[in-house]
């Protein structure tokens, strides 16, 4: 007899239930989110007869640690979407009535129905968990700096435009340094050529010929002024999230350091790094996203549908649409945007690859998206048969003139 458990987890408990072949739900319980909760959980699944090995789980998330511990133990851990527990919701009642013991119930349905339409957590190594974290974080921190930039452009907007007119770009180190030396239009009146050189210099500007004349035109224009207690205030609003940016660039450069450190020393990292248009930490994001696990995706059509880049079809009568993915592993879908971007300069396939789908009609991003899929597909052999990058294998076509013919 199947025996299946579905866990709620929240932050404060984790609802279980337990059900058997006929529906029935045999066990329910309430367990606290640390040590105590979990090995009270091993307990209950032992006193009804269950093991590690005969005893399947399902669980709304891939990265909580119930997870964690129940894979460690040897559990088989199915991660359910959420959307599709919702649709599951749905089958016994449409008035939208949810709770978490009801959610831990229809977890361990799923899988007493439909078990073998869902997929195992992934079996990543450590070292791969670790790539994934970092790699994740990492691009969270830059996320986080460009919406402080944001905010910074925002606030100038208010009573400085004359600085955003001499720095256009507000990632740069030297609108930054420039900017907090004078962070009020009253400020930047005073600056002198002199200082203003040492501040360029200060930020690796050298030998820009117009660049300090150009600052100092537009800091030194005139221009419309806030009352000067309000200007003050928004000087201090600024010099805030200079600081605030400063700390955030550093943050970002010790993670992308350690990320390096982290994924260069990964047993796949060589394979990686050898795909044209695939830096260090690009490629260290699609290793994150698509793991070590060599039984994760089990053809390229599966790590292609995964990346969004393989097209989705909706065909109903007459009406057959094929479109671009819409659910997908958005981040992996990113890295490989920016992937098939950066060989076009690097390799000779990928280009004509690209100049192909382009004379065909397809617009940039679609041409990058099928381009994408290709890399996908090449390196899905690479990982699968732990081999490096073979340009000529990747494009055999290219030596005979086909693709540049077609293009």
């Amino acid at each position: 007899m199947r025996i299946t458990y579905g866990i709620d987890w929240t932050e404060v408990h984790h609802d279980i239930a337990r059900a058997d072949e006929t529906r029935h739900i045999v066990a329910r319980a309430r367990i606290d989110t640390g040590a105590t909760g979990f090995n009270n959980l091993l307990r209950l699944i032992a006193e009804n007869g269950g093991t590690p090995q005969d005893t399947p789980i399902a669980v709304e998330t891939d990265k909580n640690l119930i997870v964690v511990a129940l894979a460690e133990a040897g559990f088989t851990v199915y991660p359910i979407n959420p959307r599709a527990v919702a649709r599951y919701r749905e089958r016994h009642g449409q008035a939208g009535g949810k709770s978490d013991p009801g959610d831990a119930v229809i977890l361990a349905n799923i899988l007493r129905t439909d078990l073998e339409t869902h997929r195992v957590l992934p079996a990543i190594r450590e070292h791969g968990r670790a790539v994934k974290v970092l790699a994740r974080q990492h691009q969270e921190a830059i996320w986080a700096l460009h919406q402080t930039i944001n905010r910074l452009r925002s606030v100038l907007l208010e009573f400085y435009p004359q600085a955003l007119q001499a720095f256009p770009n507000l990632k740069h180190r030297a609108a930054l340094t420039i900017l907090t030396a004078v962070p009020t239009p009253g400020a930047g009146q005073k600056l002198t050529r002199r200082r203003l050189v040492t501040l360029l210099h200060r930020s690796g500007r050298r030998n820009d010929s117009g660049l300090a004349e150009q600052i100092l035109a537009d800091l030194h224009a005139p221009a419309l002024r806030q009352p000067p207690q309000v200007e003050t205030a928004l000087g201090h609003a600024v010099t805030g999230l200079l600081g605030i940016i400063a700390s955030m660039h550093r943050a970002v450069d010790a993670l992308e350091a350690e990320l390096g450190h982290c994924f260069d020393s990964h047993p796949q990292a060589p394979i990686l790094r050898s795909v044209p248009g695939l830096g260090p930490v690009l490629a260290a994001r699609v290793l994150a996203e698509i793991g070590d696990d060599s039984d994760r995706f089990t053809s390229p059509a599966a790590l292609r549908a995964f990346a969004g880049t393989a097209p989705i079809t909706r065909a109903s009568g007459r009406s057959h649409d094929v479109k671009a993915r819409k659910v997908r592993n958005k981040r992996l879908g990113d890295a490989c945007h920016w992937w098939a971007f950066a060989p076009l300069t690097k390799s000779p396939g990928a280009r004509a690859h690209y100049d192909k789908r382009r004379a065909a009609g397809d617009h940039h991003n679609a041409a990058l998206r099928n381009l994408a899929n290709e890399l996908l597909g090449r390196l899905w052999w690479c990982l699968q048969h732990d081999e490096p990058w073979d340009e000529h294998a990747a494009w055999p076509d290219l030596d005979s003139g086909v693709l540049s013919a077609a293009a």
